[in-house]
């Protein structure tokens, strides 16, 4: 093994980002260090989606079973008008949908999916793992990275990923461009065990009620043991921060126009977890010599394509592969990856926000909007769905080092 991949890359962030890197790195036998400034590596949140895309990284990091065993694998996914709760649309993900795309469309709980990836970097002995420490700064000395916390201790690597998600610390180091912009959009999340959630709406697919500057969303999680509700509405109300407590009040007043089904549904949640949305503009430039950018921390996106832990997922994958074909060279490695990376990612943050106005037209843009997809064959709106759940055959093809690598497994 080359010496080279001895010597640890620092990994500032321990989500679902910064742990899938570790990931990648130990496929290919590179070490990695993961810093976590939280006291614990944990995940907040509710349910996401897994579109077909991610489960070829999935495949090529050896996670396909662990994910599969707590994901729930809907039937269809269906959009309802939000006032007559009338269907829209509806795109059966069944045997033409896999056949089409290699793979499955999944709802997995946030924290599930956390702890696979936790769970596979904890029995790898390429990869070390430290919670409560918070990076303050980052430099570049002799060839390598030197990075110190708040405690003042400080770690040395080969070169540092910023993982550290929309607010990240290593962005501003690298980018300097401040604070993301609210989006003018709130989401409430709530979580609620089955029995809570009434039996005519116990569906085994990924609903979405669209409408004018609101939607709302159901969706089972833990093979249907749990089902998690989403409802997001135009707002310019702001606080800084990603898990403060809603206001019920608010949130029934803007959904007032809605249909009974919605109404009822949000009647069941007495306390919700509100975030304020936030996003940046697409960049194309996120290293800097030795150290880069990866997830949110390099391209936040709202989540209307539920793409926001894909484009992590398969920005760690492309990583590691362009750190082998650098040869260590972790600047140059930087600068393929992000090459390679930028525009499809960039691609998804527009089209992101395209899709919220989208979901949340209303007059006449809406009725052409329910028109379109009404007319839709399923076979049409997988076409559609081409550009982003396809196989990207630079990183599902072109990564053979990390098949024959070791993982690195001491127990």
């Amino acid at each position: 093994m080359p010496s080279w991949k001895n010597e640890q890359v620092l990994i500032v962030g321990g989500g679902i980002g910064g742990l899938t890197a570790a990931l990648a790195l130990a496929r290919q036998g590179i070490a990695s260090q993961v810093i976590e400034q939280a006291g614990e590596f944990k995940e907040i949140g509710a349910g996401i989606q897994l579109g077909p895309n991610v489960f070829w990284m999935f495949e090529r990091l050896g996670l396909i079973e662990p994910v599969s065993a707590l994901a729930v694998f809907p039937e269809n996914l269906v959009m309802l008008d939000s006032i007559t709760g009338e269907e829209v649309t509806r795109i059966p993900l069944g045997d033409a949908f896999r056949k089409k795309f290699h793979h499955p469309y999944a709802l997995i709980h946030r924290g599930d999916l956390h702890r696979v990836l936790l769970d596979a970097c904890r029995k790898s002995n390429l990869i070390r793992l430290d919670a409560a420490q918070k990076i303050v700064a980052v430099d570049e000395v002799n060839g390598g990275i030197k990075a110190k916390t708040a405690s003042g201790k400080d770690y040395r690597g080969a070169a540092l990923i910023g993982a550290d998600g929309l607010w990240s610390t290593i962005r501003e180091i690298v980018v300097g461009d401040g604070k993301p912009k609210p989006a003018g959009h709130i989401t409430y999340r709530a979580v609620l065990p089955m029995p809570e959630i009434p039996e005519q709406y116990r569906w085994h697919n990924m609903t979405l009620w669209a409408g004018e500057k609101v939607h709302f969303v159901l969706y089972p999680l833990r093979t249907g043991e749990l089902y998690n509700l989403v409802a997001v509405f135009h707002s310019n109300r702001y606080e800084e921060g990603w898990d403060s407590y809603g206001d019920p009040a608010e949130l029934h007043e803007r959904f007032a126009a809605t249909c009974a089904p919605v109404r009822a549904l949000l009647n069941k949640i007495e306390s919700w977890r509100m975030w304020v949305l936030c996003d940046r503009p697409p960049i194309k430039e996120w290293s800097r010599g030795r150290i880069t950018l990866l997830g949110d921390a390099a391209h936040p996106m709202l989540q209307y394509l539920a793409q926001g832990a894909a484009m992590a997922v398969e920005d760690a994958v492309c990583l590691a592969d362009k750190a082998v074909a650098a040869d260590g060279d972790y600047a140059a490695a930087f600068r393929a990856y992000q090459q390679a990376r930028y525009l499809r990612t960039g691609r998804v943050q527009i089209m992101a926000r395209v899709y919220g106005e989208f979901y949340h037209a209303g007059g006449v843009a809406k009725e052409l909007r329910n028109m379109m997809l009404g007319a839709r064959t399923p076979e049409e709106a997988m076409a559609g769905m081409e550009w982003i759940y396809g196989e990207q055959k630079e990183l599902t093809r072109g990564g053979a080092g990390m098949a024959r690598e070791s993982l690195g497994v001491t127990r």
